[in-house]
């Protein structure tokens, strides 16, 4: 994958800019978008002159640092489709794919599914394969898109290249010989071509054609995930802003496939000119890596957060990743038995809501029915209690009923059906209680939770309603 435009994609991949930009170097473009070129900017042309062409246009220094950490960003992730990637600096990534060939389904889904995902990132890049590592790498930078997979053809198709190809090659001094393209290097005598330009560009074409290895070190995964993306305007807009995020979790997407890992929590930092940054804090039931669902989550965020200024850029960051369980899937379909996906749900809710406001409950070892649950995370692991029967529906404070000739009564005399089950605890924290408790009938059928208290006033209350 050769990414010419990396210089400038390195900057402005975050929101797409009216303004024609431009990268420098030394005074002269290295690279320009395409409103830039449209004006008639050229690589190598003096900085002067591109001003005079375009006047508006936004101009930056070169930041190799940053263009480093963008390739080491998109060699992570393109460890979702092999393990064996190697950097090429400065603008190239080589992936040893003849292990995945058969999992993606080919040379070409691999291909696709590497454009869409760059693509996505905000990057553009030219593709291409071949059996050894410096074929491909010259196919991809002559931006020829082959995608070769017999070793036959590979000399054939090497000829046609220019020698642009030769990175530190003294193309001047090779076309003083005759040599225009890589065809014509292989058609000199080896012994003079070695003698006039050394032995290192006998090796480049020997390598290039697999007469002699070419190794590579591969990169190694990182243990965590921390992308930032740079605005190229200030932005206060939820959309604008997401935009830039789908970039970051598409990245975040792949490197959590080639880790076979998921995510429960994501850290995404907006920062400002002068106010201090502003952190959203996405949270999920379950694991999980598809970056559709965390940018639906992440616009529910956006779109309550009250921004303190404009935001100039967005880092993000896992806390903690863990491995992702894959359910089973049926030989056949069911559409009526598919359960539903209750996690998505509860994301959902809690990113328009709030945390606080959507848990699940669970029992506590008190026999106190009003402190018999708590609030917890939904999914936690559930205390084995043995109660009696009990309610659905508690009410938040005991109702009082009245009494006539001893019978409690709600709309009605209440028919005591089961009880007592006597519920004396909480001596120790100041709140106990004793009270006799049973299951009432009203003359309407409906079923409810009564107790009376254990004093000498005893008191009938309505607690629950079973239905």
């Amino acid at each position: 994958m050769h990414l010419s435009q990396l210089p400038l994609e390195a900057f402005q991949r975050g929101l797409p800019s009216p303004e024609p930009r431009a990268v420098a170097e030394r005074q002269r473009i290295l690279a320009c978008d395409g409103k830039a070129a449209a004006r008639g900017l050229r690589t190598g042309m003096p900085v002067t002159a591109a001003l005079a062409l375009a006047p508006g246009l936004r101009l930056r220094e070169r930041d190799a640092a940053a263009e480093t950490e963008a390739l080491l960003g998109i060699a992570a992730w393109a460890m979702q489709c092999t393990p064996n990637v190697a950097l090429d600096f400065p603008d190239l990534v080589l992936l040893e794919v003849s292990g995945s060939l058969k999992l993606f389904g080919g040379l070409g889904e691999i291909a696709a599914r590497l454009r869409q995902g760059l693509d996505a990132m905000g990057y553009s890049a030219r593709l291409a394969a071949a059996p050894t590592p410096r074929a491909a790498a010259w196919f991809a930078r002559a931006g020829k898109p082959r995608l070769i997979a017999d070793a036959g053809l590979l000399e054939s198709e090497l000829s046609t290249l220019p020698l642009s190809v030769l990175q530190n090659a003294d193309e001047e001094a090779l076309a003083s010989v005759g040599a225009g393209s890589i065809g014509d290097l292989l058609a000199l005598p080896r012994d003079g071509l070695a003698r006039r330009f050394g032995q290192g560009l006998l090796d480049s074409l020997d390598q290039a054609l697999g007469r002699l290895p070419d190794p590579r070190g591969f990169c190694v995964l990182p243990e965590k995930f921390c992308a930032a993306i740079e605005l190229p305007a200030e932005a206060t807009q939820a959309e604008a802003l997401l935009f830039a995020a789908r970039r970051l979790l598409v990245q975040l997407e792949g490197f959590l496939a080639a880790r076979a890992a998921g995510a429960r929590r994501l850290s995404l930092s907006l920062t400002h000119r002068a106010a201090p940054a502003t952190r959203i804090e996405l949270g999920m039931v379950a694991a999980c890596r598809e970056a559709a669902h965390f940018a639906l989550l992440l616009r529910e965020q956006l779109q309550q957060t009250v921004l303190p200024e404009a935001v100039r850029a967005l880092s993000l960051e896992v806390q903690a990743i863990e491995p992702l369980e894959h359910s089973n899937q049926n030989l056949f379909s069911d559409a009526l038995h598919e359960e539903g996906n209750w996690p998505r749900l509860i994301e959902r809710l809690r990113s328009r809501l709030g945390a606080a406001a959507v848990h699940g409950l669970a029992l506590c070892a008190d026999h106190r029915p009003e402190r018999a649950c708590t609030a917890t995370e939904p999914g936690a692991k559930q205390l084995a209690l043995d109660f009696d029967l009990r309610p659905f529906w508690l009410l938040e404070r005991p109702q009082a009923l009245e009494e006539t000739e001893a019978v409690p009564c709600h709309h009605g005399p209440l028919k005591l059906l089961a009880g007592p089950e006597r519920i004396e605890s909480g001596w120790w924290d100041g709140t106990d209680v004793a009270r006799d408790y049973f299951i009432a009938r009203t003359t309407e059928a409906a079923l409810l939770w009564v107790y009376r208290e254990r004093s000498p006033a005893g008191a009938w209350y309505l607690h629950g309603i079973f239905s």
